[in-house]
């Protein structure tokens, strides 16, 4: 194959290649910084705790040989003093029988030199059986240095067993004779040591895995404000996006029609600025909620004639050939109003949206009562009871719309203490129950 031929499958490699890698998005993005945080936390408890685990199991392994080893020095510094000789020069014995002979003697006496060890006294019945080469070594070792040695050897029944020898003088107390061999045993102080060194090392685990938890638990909790802050502002942005699509679609509409058309120009462009207050509105009212839900304001409560918000917002109500009738009663509540107009706007503006059938007008029936309570019905297909639950919550929506409206209705409904509900309407279709707390009526002395 020639180089000509070969170079578009290697331009097709390269370009491979060169994709980016897709964003992570921010929530992703804390949720690794969650994760980051167990590991260090985790990290160092583990740190830690290992480094105070193994410090205290060299400190064990320390202790106990340092008792078995001052145990030793102490039974051989007092047998030597036992060690005597005869009139000839040669060892006698019968001091340390008639002083050390027990059911279990202690030590071991050996004589003769460094080459050639010999054993002159051993216990008839030993605590602690060693062979009689790692006796005659550990003396021959002490002999030759003239000091106390010692060495871990395994015993016959194959356990471990620490000596310590110790030289002693001959008759002329001159030269080295010979040595006195202590042997302890250290089976089971190894065996508490190994005991001790695995309770400490499962112990650091467990808390090296609470630590983690607990670093999860924490680190969740410090990033809590910073994922709650994150989906108020994607909600927010949602919610701009929701309520300014419409009034921005009509605004853009009524500027070409004023364009195009010299002689409905005075009334496009009156619309116009009344859409665009309209707008105004809105923002400032999703401003307020998201600081609202930040915790960073209240709400803007006042006296409010609840009919008469209800009829502005019927009237400011973009309904077509689409028939909205109002029933009102005079009721005053203690809510803020831009909101409230929101609500309401919203559940108008879903009733004229599904609460019809397909190529037939809407019938929308608004009722306002003195208890409250505003109630929307409407002739369309009804909501399923299986949809009822879920009909509230966010991005839930049926044909042509974002399914925000009857979240926030919802929202509004309860940030004032009340409630929104659905149930079928006597028209056929779904009914919308929006109950707000009235404000208390005060009676007036005669």
């Amino acid at each position: 194959m020639s180089a000509a031929a070969r170079r578009p499958r290697l331009r097709l490699r390269l370009r491979l290649r060169r994709q980016p890698r897709p964003a992570m998005t921010a929530a992703a993005r804390i949720r690794r910084l969650r994760r980051r945080l167990t590991a260090l936390f985790a990290l160092t408890s583990a740190v830690g705790l290992i480094a105070l685990a193994a410090f205290a199991i060299h400190t064990d392994d320390n202790s106990w040989r340092s008792q078995l080893d001052d145990t030793l020095n102490l039974q051989a510094s007092q047998t030597v003093p036992y060690v005597s000789f005869d009139d000839n020069g040669r060892l006698d014995v019968q001091n340390l029988l008639d002083a050390m002979e027990t059911s279990c003697p202690p030590v071991t006496v050996v004589t003769g030199t460094a080459d050639q060890p010999t054993i002159a006294y051993t216990p008839r019945q030993p605590c602690v059986r060693v062979r009689t080469e790692d006796l005659e070594a550990v003396a021959a070792t002490a002999m030759r240095d003239g000091s106390a040695a010692e060495v871990e050897v395994r015993g016959e029944n194959g356990h471990q067993i620490w000596l310590l020898a110790q030289p002693y003088t001959g008759a002329s107390g001159q030269s080295t004779a010979g040595a006195v061999v202590a042997a302890g045993d250290t089976t089971s102080s190894q065996a508490e040591h190994r005991k001790l060194a695995l309770l400490l090392v499962t112990g650091c685990a467990v808390l090296v895995a609470l630590s983690a938890v607990a670093g999860h638990l924490l680190s969740g909790r410090a990033i809590r404000p910073a994922l709650t802050a994150l989906q108020q502002q994607e909600e927010f942005l949602a919610d701009a996006a929701h309520d300014l699509r419409t009034p921005t679609a009509s605004l853009r509409s009524l500027a070409e029609t004023a364009l195009r058309d010299d002689a409905h120009r005075a009334a496009a462009l009156e619309r116009t600025v009344r859409l665009a207050t309209r707008m105004g509105d809105l923002i400032d009212g999703l401003l307020t909620r998201a600081r609202l839900m930040a915790g960073v304001g209240t709400l803007a409560r006042q006296p409010l004639r609840l009919d008469q918000l209800v009829e502005v917002v019927v009237d400011d109500s973009e309904t077509g050939e689409h028939r909205v009738t109002v029933h009102t009663e005079p009721v005053v509540v203690n809510a803020d109003p831009d909101l409230i107009r929101r609500a309401v706007a919203n559940l108008l503006g879903n009733a004229l949206l599904h609460g019809h059938a397909p190529g037939r007008h809407a019938e929308v029936e608004l009722t306002v009562a003195a208890d409250g309570t505003v109630t929307v019905d409407d002739t369309g297909p009804g909501i399923p009871p299986a949809l009822a639950d879920s009909l509230f919550q966010r991005f839930h929506s049926g044909s042509g719309s974002t399914g925000l409206g009857l979240s926030i209705a919802s929202w509004i409904a309860h940030a004032h203490g009340g409630t929104l509900d659905v149930d079928t309407s006597p028209r056929g279709g779904a009914r919308f129950t929006l109950r707000l707390p009235p404000q208390a009526r005060t009676v007036s002395p005669e």
